[in-house]
């Protein structure tokens, strides 16, 4: 309390002394990032320059940056042994604004002399107090340093690391203040056109940050676009409230009877947590300062899903099979979206030059509202995510929200945030519209919305790398969520392989952000569709089941449209997604899968296990078995496999066996309970078995509950 006490004390004296009596003296330290290399007029446009024309008449900016200054007193070019440094000393600020250890990543530093980062800097802040003991401190986390950097996978990325959390070990330390240079920049590597050095926009963005860190000034009360009248929240888990106001203002966050208080601290952020709640309806939020009330009426207490993908979970209902009917009857106050729609879609069109100019600094999603469920609001909204919501609103009697963000064609990597890509998966990020890892009619689509030309520098576009999350996830914030329900990965189809690796990255990525490491995450299978790639596509998916706890499988390949990726008949899709929840997360007694391939035996016959030799019993080397002269069967075990049955009463089709040519023949099917045993003539020793391998499929297996079963590739087991 006394530290916050003094840093506000800090603040106002700052404020007071921009008088015309006194102008306040703020030094810039740091290295080229602070000089303003790599740019023209740097006397114009570095960052010292653009903030003292943000603070004006009332402050003095002194920019004592250096090119290739280092922190580290043993690195290549220790800052407290240049000439700058003891200008810096003379100046007698009074704010100090450090920005160093970006050069400290230099392999000549960092491996040898990162014990001494920590005390190397406590050592420069003492410097300026004693210059100045009345000054105020100010040091700033790294900016980002873009994929493209030359030592980025090196080493340089994972150094960059450690010295932000040495930095924020000084802020603490010491009693500085600390400021993010890192986020702001972090979304827009376009604004690092050498991977290291902002250009003027970017530098444009530092110089604001310390504009609010100096003043105090955060454009007054915020809160993130999530907000809105109508907005649900995730019952029993805390409800976090946070967002910016100006430094030193006491907010007050009231919600129903419940009210709590917060003070906006040195970055303008502040937050409130009230615990948890029960189902509840007709809430009222009112978050206020001084100068500011922002209020929101009837909120809901209930269960709140995301939901998300590309052009089948954007599927409007209103273009649904049954969707008009639907619509119609969905009157319902309790039931309520969330939905963020673009401005411009990714159809086979150039967008003009202010689209590309828009999307390029992250301007794609409308701004989302809350709604309630009415024939108007319901039409527009995704038909999976409207049927997944009626179910689990008709089932728990609580209000239910879904935030709806999907974009036709976007890939899963465009989901992930980058920092998960920059570390477990960098090659993806390089030269995205010409990385064969995305698949090609996604970059040909880019190339054609942004009218591409090669040599083009930095297209940005809802397909590339990190885009979406940067875009549709982010503003967010961080509420508490129920789960995620997902419906994408016809735009990673081609590369199966890449895609495993993939959306475990995603769902890592998501439980991260949303501080929620176990939540679920249900996806849909894709459905049937000519496309080669296919089968092999569904069956990866069908195994990403075992890549994280929590997550869940919607199959589809019941459904689907030879040619057309766009089938109607959602319905089924976001029932089954819903059965998912209810059976894992909420309770109830349902079946809440189709079958899932477990395992395949070859069945020995009579007459192959009186040719055995008894000698196996003994744990001796047994006599080579006789080829089989008949086709040996095969016994195929499945989860969630009671009562299997054809989905149309006639015979089980769908299924094939292969010898160890991996020539693969029709198998006969009969069922025994939960089992199916198959055998094809032309496979006398089975050795692979698989199901509904054609892209588009019609077989036909399903389980007691109507669910079908899933594509899949597997071992027979030999005995």
């Amino acid at each position: 309390m006394k530290r916050f006490l003094f840093v506000v004390v800090l603040c106002l004296a700052t404020r007071a002394f921009a008088s015309p009596e006194k102008k306040v003296k703020v030094a810039c330290i740091g290295d080229s990032i602070t000089y303003g290399a790599a740019i023209e007029d740097r006397e114009r446009f570095a960052y010292p320059a653009q903030l003292q024309e943000m603070l004006g008449d009332g402050y003095i900016v002194g920019n004592f940056g250096h090119n290739g200054a280092t922190l580290l007193r043993k690195g290549h070019n220790p800052y407290d042994k240049l000439e700058v440094f003891g200008k810096a000393l003379e100046f007698r600020a009074d704010v100090y604004v450090i920005h160093l250890g970006i050069n400290d990543t230099d392999p000549r530093d960092w491996p040898n002399y990162r014990d001494d980062f920590i005390g190397d800097y406590l050592d420069l802040i003492v410097s300026f107090r004693e210059a100045n003991p009345e000054a105020r401190i100010i040091i700033a986390l790294l900016t980002p340093l873009a994929d493209r950097h030359f030592r980025f996978m090196s080493g340089t990325k994972k150094w960059h690391e450690d010295i932000q959390e040495a930095i924020k070990v000084v802020a603490r330390t010491s009693g500085a203040e600390l400021i993010d240079f890192h986020s702001p920049l972090y979304p827009y590597p376009w604004h690092l056109p050498d991977a290291i050095h902002p250009d003027e926009v970017g530098y444009g963005m530092l110089a604001k940050v310390v504009y609010s860190a100096v003043t105090g000034d955060y454009g007054g009360l915020s809160l993130p676009s999530l907000y809105s009248d109508n907005m649900v929240i995730q019952r029993r888990k805390p409800f976090i409230v946070s967002g910016k106001a100006d430094t030193g203002d006491k907010v007050s966050v009231r919600l129903g009877k419940q009210t709590l208080k917060a003070v906006a601290g040195t970055d303008g952020t502040w937050s409130v947590e009230f615990p948890p709640m029960e189902a509840a309806t007709g809430l009222k939020l009112s978050v206020s300062t001084k100068s500011a009330t922002l209020e929101y009426s009837d909120v809901a207490v209930g269960e709140v899903w995301l939901c998300s993908g590309q052009s089948n979970m954007r599927f409007r209902l209103s273009d649904a099979e049954g969707g008009s009917e639907a619509a119609a009857a969905s009157e319902d106050p309790d039931l309520r979206f969330f939905d963020q729609d673009c401005y411009w879609a990714t159809n086979d069109v150039t967008w003009g030059g202010s689209a590309v100019d828009s999307v390029k600094n992250l301007i794609y999603l409308r701004p989302g509202r809350w709604e309630k469920a009415a024939p108007e609001t319901s039409s527009r909204m995704s038909a999976v995510g409207y049927w997944f919501a009626k179910v689990l609103r008709d089932s728990l009697k609580v209000p239910v929200g879904i935030i709806h963000d999907a974009v036709g064609g976007t890939p899963a990597e465009s989901w992930i945030d980058r920092n998960t890509l920059e570390t477990r998966f960098p090659v993806i990020l390089r030269d995205w519209i010409h990385n064969d890892f995305i698949q090609g009619w996604a970059r040909d689509r880019a190339a054609k919305n942004l009218g591409y030309k090669r040599g083009d520098r930095f297209p940005r576009h809802p397909y590339e790398p990190c885009y979406m999350f940067e875009s549709a996830i982010l503003p967010l914030g961080h509420p508490a969520l129920a789960g995620v329900v997902w419906y994408q990965g016809e735009s990673n189809a081609h590369n199966f392989e890449a895609h495993e690796l993939l959306f475990p990255l995603l769902v890592d990525s998501w439980r991260e952000w949303f501080r929620s490491p176990g939540f679920p995450f249900y996806y849909v299978q894709l459905s049937s569709l000519n496309r080669p790639s296919w089968p092999w596509f569904r069956d990866s998916q069908r195994r990403l089941l075992e890549s994280r706890p929590g997550l869940g499988m919607a199959v589809s390949s019941d459904l689907g449209d030879p040619s057309d990726v766009h089938y109607k008949d959602k319905r089924p899709v976001g029932e089954r997604l819903a059965r998912l929840a209810l059976a894992k997360d909420y309770g109830f007694d349902l079946i809440p899968s189709g079958p899932l391939f477990r395992s395949a035996a070859a069945k020995a016959s009579a007459a192959s296990l009186s040719l055995r030799d008894p000698s196996r019993i003994n744990g001796r080397r047994p006599e080579p078995l006789p080829r089989p002269s008949a086709a040996q069967e095969v016994v195929v075990t499945f989860e969630y496999g009671s009562g299997l049955k054809a989905s149309d009463g006639s015979e089980v089709v769908g299924f094939e066996l292969a010898g160890e040519d991996r020539l693969f023949h029709k198998a006969t099917c009969r069922l025994e309970g939960d089992r199916a045993v198959l055998s094809a003539p032309e496979v006398k020793s089975p050795v692979y078995v698989r199901y509904a391998w054609e892209p588009f499929t019609r077989a036909n297996l399903v389980n007691s509950a109507g669910l079908p079963a899933s594509t899949f590739l597997g071992d027979v087991i030999r005995f």
